[in-house]
């Protein structure tokens, strides 16, 4: 009984001293790493019970969060950081998850929008690579450079106010020179008008000076040297015929009018008449009655006070009153050739227009 016992310790002792052989084998084998294998292997079938927990988003808001990781941060930091932004509710999950998944070691330093319709699954995966991370902005046709900064504002993603780019761009703001060069912007005047109309993808860490550099680039390619060679040559500058464009743009609903709407202010300025464009009153109210394009009056085209108002003053305001879209350029530099002189809104609320070439027809379009 006893060598019994005695042969059943000494098995005992042998194969602790087989596992002890195996396990210090194993940890130089794989470089220590033994260890985390066995806690990763304990998390995963601790996580295989909380699946729904990982898949559940904080709430169903998706608007985008901005959400920054700075070089060298790790999970348990990130996790925290999420919750501080709630983002997600458990940190201690997301740490767990993010090492199971091998995310902890992949996460990538950048900018990041997040929102909290995402599950913790989502959120991990996505912060372990920032370049697919961008700023989608839209510069509208016919707004003004105020207009612009209200949304860099509304759009909640730049990590900028509009009044820091506003400074960049208004009268007596310091001009990128090639640029104010090549459009014959004057001295001093702003950069009204070169906002470029597109849809832009955006770098998160976009400041306001590459944004304008990017808008104005656009409109340099887009616009090209044929237009602008174009304008020089009916002794135009780029400047004056942006001018013009961008009251094409206020004024006519519908593109397929540009040309013709063109053809009358280009009438009017071969003969010295004045414009009279409406729009010119708005620009030089400059958001005075609580409003950028508010409702005028008759009244108003003699008491508006203002070189933009093209009532008071003959030939192109001082400037551009708002950003045209390409359509309006090429009509300024391409109108279509017509006598008339008057046009006013159709009577059918199709936001087309009645031409006349005589003010007593004009007059008969009126509804």
């Amino acid at each position: 009984m006893r060598r019994l016992i005695d042969g059943f310790f000494l098995g005992l002792i042998l194969f602790v001293i087989l596992c002890v052989i195996i396990f210090v084998s194993l940890y130089f084998a794989t470089d220590g790493q033994i260890i985390d294998l066995a806690q990763t292997f304990v998390l995963r079938i601790q996580l295989a019970s909380r699946q729904q927990e990982l898949d559940a988003p904080f709430s169903s808001q998706a608007n985008p969060v901005r959400f920054t990781v700075s070089l060298g941060t790790g999970a348990y930091t990130i996790a925290f950081a999420l919750r501080g932004a709630a983002l997600i509710h458990d940190p201690g999950l997301f740490i767990d998850y993010a090492r199971v998944e091998g995310y902890d070691r992949r996460f990538e330093a950048g900018v990041y929008f997040l929102n909290q319709a995402q599950s913790i699954k989502e959120i991990a995966e996505i912060l372990t690579d920032s370049s697919k991370s961008f700023i989608l902005f839209r510069t509208l046709e016919g707004a003004r450079i105020e207009e612009l900064a209200d949304s860099i504002d509304q759009n909640g993603l730049f990590d900028f106010a509009g009044a820091e780019f506003l400074m960049l761009v208004v009268e007596g703001a310091a001009q990128p020179e090639d640029f104010a060069a090549w459009a014959g912007i004057p001295e001093g005047a702003s950069l009204e008008g070169f906002m470029f109309p597109d849809t832009y993808q955006l770098p998160p860490d976009i400041s306001p000076s590459v944004l304008l550099d990017s808008l104005l680039r656009t409109f340099r390619e887009r616009v090209g040297e044929s237009l602008r060679e174009a304008a020089l040559a009916q002794n135009l500058t780029l400047h004056q015929a942006v001018t013009l464009a961008s009251i094409i743009e206020r004024e006519a609903v519908w593109r397929d009018e540009h040309a013709l709407i063109a053809s009358v202010y280009r009438n009017r300025l071969n003969i010295n008449m004045a414009l009279e464009a409406d729009p010119t009153v708005q620009y030089g109210l400059q958001g005075g009655r609580g409003s950028w394009w508010p409702q005028i009056t008759r009244a108003d085209y003699r008491e508006v006070n203002s070189p933009y108002n093209t009532y008071l003053h003959a030939g192109l305001p001082p400037g551009p009153i708002a950003s045209p879209s390409l359509s309006a350029i090429q009509a300024a530099i391409y109108p279509e050739s017509s006598e008339y002189f008057y046009f006013r809104a159709a009577c059918d609320n199709s936001h087309y227009h009645n031409f006349a070439k005589t003010f007593e027809g004009h007059l008969q379009n009126a509804c």
